[in-house]
């Protein structure tokens, strides 16, 4: 069984799913949201949606949807944030790993959150990712991006470009590029992945001219996974790296900081991307955008990026 968090309830979340849930399916869906927020937002769309509460039996039937209820703290209206319902927000996720860590399900896909207001209830929030790798137990985790055989991961995640030079250390990326490797090998079935590791300067740093993180940190990096038989090939300048030919033979790459490669996956892949996250003890995938409050409730969005995570859920083991 699929878990699925609609998202921020004001978002476009709760209407991708019901889009979604329009269509007869496959594999086992169970929502874990306000039925009535569901409901709600099927009227205002004008989509039939039919509620069933029974986890154990789930529906697969286009025009139905099984939904494990957890109740809004405020109405929840279309474009309209709330800081009230941060807590439902949180409770959603909750109740979905501790499913996934229980194994009721076998893998979690999520909608998207507006982290600034889980942060305005006082809530520290940096993220999915962050908040899975803290709740699941695990050491690390780490986040891939996937467009079709695009697949890019990144170093570090959430943090201001000022903070993040600090904080690319040789045990960071070692834990970072073993968890891109083990994930590629475990959970897409690519033993042998060949992985392009991008630097973190201009030009990698044009031989310690422009930056010396390359050569102190991530070319020795790369040199120990190489010795250890692993098909690795960086520093490589990131304004480069994603060129047709540089990339022809790749099944991943690794970059340093989030708008190093993220703008790169989006332009060629965006409504169609997912997220990825890697070193959990389940799948987890998510939309490649986000709550899009402007579009709430219009019937102006399309359901691809979800749509995408969810077959994408399902294909992983």
């Amino acid at each position: 069984m699929l878990a699925i968090t609609p998202g921020e309830p004001a978002g476009i979340g709760p209407d991708l799913l019901v889009m979604l849930a329009q269509q007869d399916r496959s594999a086992d869906w169970l929502a874990i949201g306000d039925a009535g927020l569901l409901e709600d937002r099927a009227r205002q769309l004008d989509l039939p949606l039919k509620i069933s509460s029974d986890p154990g039996a789930p529906t697969r039937s286009g025009g139905h949807l099984t939904v494990l209820h957890v109740p809004l703290k405020a109405p929840a209206v279309a474009g309209q944030l709330d800081v009230a319902n941060a807590g439902y927000v949180m409770r959603t996720l909750e109740v979905a790993v501790d499913g996934c860590l229980e194994g009721a399900f076998r893998a979690l896909v999520t909608g998207p959150v507006q982290k600034s207001l889980i942060n305005d209830a006082g809530i520290p929030f940096s993220g999915h990712t962050e908040y899975l790798c803290q709740r699941s137990g695990v050491d690390d985790v780490l986040m891939l991006l996937v467009a079709g055989t695009l697949r890019v991961a990144l170093a570090t995640t959430h943090l201001p470009l000022r903070a993040v030079p600090d904080a690319i250390t040789i045990a960071l990326l070692e834990r970072r590029l073993g968890l891109l490797l083990e994930g590629l090998s475990e959970r897409f079935g690519i033993p042998d992945a060949r992985v392009l590791v991008s630097g973190l300067n201009p030009h990698a740093g044009e031989s310690g001219h422009l930056g010396r993180e390359e050569i102190d940190v991530i070319a020795p990096v790369c040199e120990a996974f190489r010795r250890r038989g692993f098909s690795i090939t960086g520093p490589l300048p990131a304004d480069t790296l994603f060129t047709p030919d540089v990339l022809a033979d790749a099944d991943a790459v690794l970059v340093m900081f989030h708008d190093q490669g993220l703008p790169v996956l989006k332009h060629s892949g965006f409504g169609r991307a997912v997220n990825v996250t890697l070193g959990l003890p389940f799948i987890r995938t998510s939309v490649d955008h986000g709550t899009g409050l402007d579009r709430a409730g219009t019937g102006r969005v399309h359901s691809g990026s979800l749509e995408q995570a969810v077959a994408l859920a399902g294909a992983l083991r």
